[in-house]
This record gives C-alpha cells, structure tokens and sequence, in this order.
C-alpha cells in the first residue's frame, strides 16, 4: 500500500513494524529512515484533515457554516464505516429522541443530499430479521414503489401449442387481464419505557426499542394479509381475485392434499397457515391413523393467531364456512409494498406519562399488502 493511501491505524502498524526491522542484521537503515518520515508527513497531514472535518462539522452543528465537500473524509471512512460507528450510532439515536438530524448529517455526506437520514447498518439488520422471523411475511414478495400500485393479473387466457413444420400458424392467445389496487397505509405499535431506558445510548437503546417494534409491525401485517385472504371472494373478477373454499368440518388425512388439488399450476411453493392449536389437531389424526403418512403432505406449516382453532371452532358451534387453515403459495400470491422503505419512523411523548417516569413510543411503518394471483389459495372452512 502506498504512503498517501495509509489511513492512521495502517501507519501504526507501519511504524510498529519498521521498529522491529532496525534491530534485524542487515537492515536498511537509511531505507526505513526515508519511509519513517514519509510516514510522519502522512501522520501530520491526517491529523490536519480531522482538525478540519472536526472543525466543519462543529459550524455545521451551530449553523454558524457552510457544510463543505468531506472529500478528505473518504480516503479515511467509507460512507458505511461512519454508519457503523459509535459516534454515528450515538448521533441516530439522539436524532429519534428529538427529531433533530443535524449532528447525524454533520457526520455523514450522503446524509445532505439523500432527504431522509441514513439508518445505521445495525437497525437495517433489526428490521430485516423481524420481516425474515415472521413465517408469512418473510414468503411475501417485496417492492419499494412510491403511492398507490395496481397490478395486473392474468384473470384467464389460453395455453400454448404445439407448432409443426409446414403446418397452420396457431390461433393468437386469448387473454383477459384484470387489475388490483394495493393502497398503503400505516401500521403503527406504541409501547412505554422508562425513564432509565430512555437514557440508554447507542446500540443498547437500539436494540431494546427496535426489536420489540419491528417485529409487532411485520406480524400486524401478516395478521393482515390472512385476514385479506379469509375475506376474500370464492370467485375472481376483472377488480378482484377470489379463492376456492373447501368444506372440510371433520379433519382427515387427506384434507391437505383434499386443498391442494385446487390450487393453480402456478402456485409452486405452497404452505400452510393455521393456528397451533389446529396443527395439533391434526397431529391428533396422524397418531390415531399410524405415523407413517404425513397429514400436511410434506408441506411447510406456518402459525397465525388469528385463524380459528379448529377444534374450538367445532365445540363452540362456529357458523359453517368459517376459515380455519389456509393451503397456498405467498411468494406468487401476496404482495409487500414499502413507498418509504422499511424503515420505521418514531414518535416519542415525554409527557403525557410524565408522572409516572414513563416515555410513550410510537412506531410507525408505510406498508400496502394485496393479493396478486387468483388460485394461489384455497382456503379450509367448518
């Protein structure tokens, strides 16, 4: 690595290294003095650039000065490396604590010209493990498209054919497209901390609030999305996609596989969606008929609340055509649109639990969900 490339930790070691090799026989001692200066040159000149940067991001801070080009600042840390570090971390969380961005924007070029303030690498990780740990959120497909969407789909349409040399040219394909909305709105999740916890800095307040918001939100929109799924209509129209029903009030061995007959060609990766306690229901069957045959057909099962159990559904004499399990494939069926991004924007109230030496944080995120692929569900009602 050439001298004027060296950051201040590259010359340490540097030096660290040139002291061993004068006590080596046969050292190059005028050598290694001419590179020991040129190293302190590169010292004097670094130390120089931080006294300057310091020097800006303190007039920036007061608003006594013009921000200036951090041109310098690169050849010490990336853009990433200065979102990953203490002080920046620092400077996020005081900046979600009073909604002032200064220092973080002092601190960060790209800051200045993006329009919102860059999330440390360390949040972005939280947010996207609490979309990945949610069973259904995590099979959803994903965009980052700004206001309204309205997707096509294909309502019906004609397959291909087969074409042999010489012969007639095939019939052009009849196609019929319908369109869907996917309207955003806002999932929000308060919780109250302490006083002690608001003091907390750095990673450690990160963490405690993030994880606890992020995850409550992406399993509020999967609570959605099943619920938009268990609404919806039995039959698809040129503004809407329905699904089948399957009459299923007694649970057999064959009521997966009963389910996936109805899904369409299209729907390659289908699950599961059901309640625990309907999963142990069907475990119930499997004991009671021997264990070597699979009541969910080697299919991936995942857990939402808010489908009814089945049993308790049996004894409490739900209405019939009550859903309890849904059979179908996320990634091609649903989805996830973000217009802001997934990042997760607060609020903090101080006083209106003032008495009480509690904070009240609120946790906002800009999300649209809809169903996208007529026949990529069935869903088993009583």
């Amino acid at each position: 690595m050439e001298i004027k490339d060296m950051t201040m930790e590259d010359i340490e070691a540097r030096e660290a290294s040139i002291r061993e090799e004068v006590k080596t026989e046969g050292a190059d001692l005028e050598a290694l003095e001419t590179e020991t200066r040129a190293l302190q040159e590169r010292k004097a000149e670094l130390k120089a650039e931080i006294e300057t940067r310091k020097a800006s991001m303190e007039a920036v801070a007061s608003g006594s000065g013009e921000e200036v080009e951090k041109t310098e600042e690169r050849t010490i840390m990336t853009d990433m490396e200065i979102r990953n570090s203490a002080a920046y971390i620092d400077a996020y969380v005081n900046y979600i604590k009073t909604n002032d961005d200064t220092e973080c924007r002092a601190l960060l070029t790209t800051n200045a010209s993006g329009g919102r303030v860059a999330v440390p690498e360390l949040v972005e990780g939280i947010v996207r493990h609490a979309w990945e740990r949610e069973g259904i959120m995590s099979r959803v497909k994903r965009t980052y498209l700004k206001g309204n969407l309205k997707i096509g789909f294909e309502l019906s349409a004609t397959g291909a054919a087969i074409h042999t040399e010489g012969a007639a040219a095939p019939s052009e394909e009849t196609l019929t497209l319908g369109t869907v909305s996917i309207v955003p709105a806002s999932i929000k999740k308060w919780i109250t901390i302490s006083d002690e916890v608001m003091d907390m800095r750095g990673e450690q307040f990160l963490e405690y609030v993030y994880n606890e918001l992020a995850y409550q939100i992406a399993k509020k929109a999967a609570d959605e999305l099943v619920g938009k799924i268990v609404a919806a209509g039995t039959t698809s129209s040129s503004t809407q996609i329905g699904y089948p029903k399957v009459a299923a009030s007694t649970i057999g061995m064959g009521t997966i596989a009963t389910a996936l007959g109805y899904l369409t060609d299209e729907a390659t990766d289908p699950v599961i969606i059901m309640n625990k306690q309907t999963w142990a229901d069907f475990k119930a069957v499997q004991y009671a008929n021997g264990y070597g045959a699979d009541p969910f057909e080697g299919l991936t099962v995942v857990f939402n609340s808010t489908l009814p159990s089945h049993s308790a559904a049996v004894a409490a004499t739900t209405p019939a055509g009550t859903v309890y399990a849904i059979v179908g494939d996320l990634g091609n069926g649903a989805l996830a649109n973000f217009p802001g991004g997934e990042d997760i924007e607060f609020k903090f109230d101080e006083l209106s639990l003032a008495e009480k030496d509690l904070v009240k944080i609120v946790g906002r995120e800009y999300v649209g969900l809809g169903l996208v692929g007529p026949d990529q569900f069935v869903r088993l009602t009583l």
